[in-house]
């Protein structure tokens, strides 16, 4: 006979999340709660993670950057994708800085300290290439416009 365990519940540290949350780790019952925890991730990030609203803000102005251009559909996509990952890999940092935080406490770990640096250094190669792509794309016609303003 088989009993179920119920993960423990966290008695001593300091809850940080809402009662909206308090259960998220259960497996989410339709689409829509899912979407929900998604989007609490991301506003979890655009609200505390200084980084993630810089790379926000950065993301649309390429975008609206290569409207405004006139760049080609497929320009547009490059930079969105680019740009997309960036964000995406901004909240992988996030979600693995949390989780280390959590496992070491407030004790410090060489091991704790490379999985940190190395998340953070995943975000900054993406951020790189993506200024790589966007200067690439961006440039040229800037230069043009700026150029045929004089």
């Amino acid at each position: 006979m088989s009993q179920k365990i119920s993960p423990p519940t966290p008695t001593s540290l300091q809850k940080i999340v809402t009662n909206e949350r308090e259960f998220s780790w259960k497996v989410a019952s339709n689409l829509f709660v899912s979407f929900k925890y998604a989007w609490a991730g991301i506003t979890y990030s655009f609200q505390t993670q200084r980084n993630f609203r810089i790379h926000t803000s950065v993301c649309a102005l390429a975008i609206a950057l290569s409207v405004y251009l006139h760049l080609q559909p497929v320009e547009i996509a490059v930079i969105g994708i680019t740009s997309g990952l960036v964000l995406a890999l901004e909240l992988l940092n996030t979600a693995i800085e949390s989780l280390v935080d959590l496992t070491v406490k407030q004790t410090y770990h060489d091991l704790a300290k490379i999985a940190k640096d190395c998340a953070a250094g995943a975000v900054l190669v993406s951020a790189l290439v993506a200024v790589l792509v966007a200067a690439t794309l961006l440039l040229p016609p800037l230069v043009t416009l700026i150029i045929s303003a004089l």
